[in-house]
């Protein structure tokens, strides 16, 4: 995220005339509705069919042409930009927004007074831009994100999204190894907890097809290990994985409660919370009409 040309941002000045000229110096853009959150660009992932998390903040595992919502929409390409669904959504969009880890950066986001006196105090002096509550911290290089790593002080990378407030003053450092500490920190204590699983294993209907026990236990154990291992976007990995078990096991009936809870539990591990475990499995259900 190199220094650009300042861009005004009055009632003269089109949102998409905005979001070209950053595009332009290679900050990937996406525009944002009422209420923050992106348009879609993809009538099949319309409601979050593709499995994607509510008011389509986070992308599904969805098989469309091009990433069709949330941060992975962002995009440099111009033809991208001004073509339909999103030539029409730059009429009505609120504001511009961008993907910080796609332009390999990390917005230290202080949502209000006090944690910008926090920033003052602990924070190496970086790119900073005013908000409406505070200040955007900029820095270059990339981290995971995380909300609420201190109070009113969200981190915004990767799988994420920001609005474009102008850009800011001063030059930008390098990401420090304190912000780096503070999304490990956070991550880590979010990720022991568990809870119970709260979902019924499908009625049994099919024809089983396994010729033994050992069948289900290695695929579920194959399942456990590939949310296990995954390194990132953990939200499409836990869906990819429970669409492939019930795909193969959920019409059967030997899928069990004990069988997804460990799914869940794997899944929990990984820092997915038992509400985003459930809206998983259900919209997986769903895609294959069960």
């Amino acid at each position: 995220m190199t220094q650009r040309t300042p861009i005004r941002r009055d009632a003269r000045t089109g949102h998409l005339a905005v979001a070209l000229l950053l595009a332009a110096g290679g900050l990937p853009v996406l525009p944002l509705r009422a209420g923050k959150g992106p348009f879609g660009n993809c009538p099949t992932c319309t409601n979050n069919a593709c499995g994607g998390r509510p008011n389509m903040k986070t992308p599904g595992p969805c098989a469309c042409p091009l990433p069709c919502h949330a941060w992975a929409a962002a995009t440099t390409d111009a033809r991208v930009l001004t073509a339909a669904p999103w030539a029409a959504a730059w009429q009505h969009a609120e504001a511009v927004a961008y993907h910080p880890g796609g332009a390999g950066v990390t917005v230290v986001d202080l949502d209000s007074a006090a944690a910008v006196d926090w920033a003052r105090a602990t924070l190496p002096p970086t790119r900073t831009v005013a908000t409406t509550r505070g200040e955007h911290w900029i820095y270059q290089g990339t981290t995971r994100s995380v909300n609420g790593v201190q109070a009113g002080v969200d981190l915004k990378s990767t799988q994420s999204y920001v609005r474009w407030r102008g850009p800011g003053t001063g030059d930008m450092a390098a990401l420090p190894d304190v912000v780096r500490a503070l999304a490990t920190t956070k991550s880590a204590m979010a990720r022991p907890a568990t809870h119970a699983v709260a979902v019924a294993a499908p009625a049994s209907g099919g024809q089983c097809p396994h010729r033994s026990p050992a069948y289900l236990e290695r695929g579920i154990a194959m399942a456990e290990q590939r949310i296990t291992d995954t390194a990132s976007g953990v939200h499409a990995t836990v869906y990819r994985t429970f669409l492939a078990v019930l795909s193969a096991h959920g019409r059967c009936g030997c899928l069990t409660e004990t069988h997804i809870g460990r799914l869940f539990t794997a899944a929990q591990a990984k820092g997915e919370s038992p509400r985003h475990c459930t809206d998983a499995w259900s919209n997986a259900q769903t895609a294959l009409g069960m």
